[in-house]
């Protein structure tokens, strides 16, 4: 999609780069070029990972990878000396590091909240913090990315600590495009829609019917594919909009707009029982 060398030379960490769409994020950008460092928690899963990212690098691209827990911000400057020692210097952030689950808000513990809210919203402050720092201390500009979510501006049931975070980090994002504007550091934001992984999605899942239900409310009538935001990633990071900062780029099929419809929920009617309806609504002639 992207010239080989779109992001050559580039020292990118990826925040939860181990598997999903952290890891297919990583393998794009080795793919093109970046020295790509992934974080985690679990060494081995790591390990494996940067063996993946690796086989799918060209132009110069390579893979390192440091445990890190990101909600622990020493842990989180280790990483970014680990990447700057490797490759030289940092020049762009994905963070991708995040956890959440389906709870009746009433039955949420303190813990249940505290887990999701310091991974999604505490650890994307202090990798954004932290790779703001090494990049203002080179003067050097910089591009920072945040994956988020549409009801990070709607608000969703049964993930209140999920939509909490993320909304924070819808916040962080915006709030930095403008402070850091005159260091060159540019800090945008995707919102995805469902896109299947292996692992969270089908805890989100909830049900037989609950991919069924999901495929209905999206216009395009399919799920997105980690391909698709690793294509988009890959331009937000790279020099190909250097204009672009304090932007949340939606890539969800359509969803979130057809939720949001008052009258959205036609759609789903069969075209012609919906003009029969409207005829029915007609007034009479004469």
């Amino acid at each position: 999609m992207f010239d080989p060398r779109t992001l050559a030379e580039r020292s990118i960490i990826v925040t939860g780069g181990g598997s999903g769409l952290g890891l297919s994020m990583a393998k794009t950008f080795a793919a093109h070029g970046a020295k790509v460092t992934i974080a985690g928690r679990t060494r081995e899963r790591l390990e494996a990972a940067a063996l993946e990212i690796a086989g799918s690098a060209r132009e110069g691209g390579e893979a390192s990878f440091l445990p890190t827990d990101v909600r622990d911000p020493a842990q989180v400057e280790q990483l970014v000396a680990h990447a700057a020692a490797r490759f030289g210097k940092v020049d762009g952030l994905v963070n991708n590091a995040a956890g959440n689950f389906l709870v009746f808000s009433e039955d949420l513990s303190p813990n249940g909240f505290d887990a999701v809210v310091r991974t999604v919203l505490y650890g994307s402050v202090h990798c954004t913090l932290a790779v703001g720092r090494h990049l203002m201390a080179r003067k050097s500009p910089g591009a920072i990315l945040s994956i988020v979510t549409t009801y990070a501006w709607t608000g969703t049931a049964f993930a209140l600590p999920s939509a909490c975070a993320k909304a924070g980090v819808l916040a962080m994002t915006r709030s930095l495009a403008v402070e850091w504007g005159r260091a060159g550091i540019r800090v945008n934001a995707i919102a995805p829609g469902p896109i299947p992984t292996e692992g969270a999605f089908s805890r989100l899942m909830a049900g037989p019917d609950a991919k069924k239900n999901a495929l209905e409310k999206i216009p395009l009538g399919r799920f997105g594919s980690k391909e698709e935001i690793a294509n988009l990633a890959t331009f937000l990071l790279s020099d190909l909009c250097p204009y672009q900062t304090g932007d949340c780029v939606t890539m969800d099929g359509g969803e979130w707009l057809a939720g949001a419809g008052e009258f959205s929920d036609y759609c789903k009617l069969p075209p012609e029982q919906f003009r029969a309806a409207l005829a029915m609504l007609r007034p009479k002639k004469g």
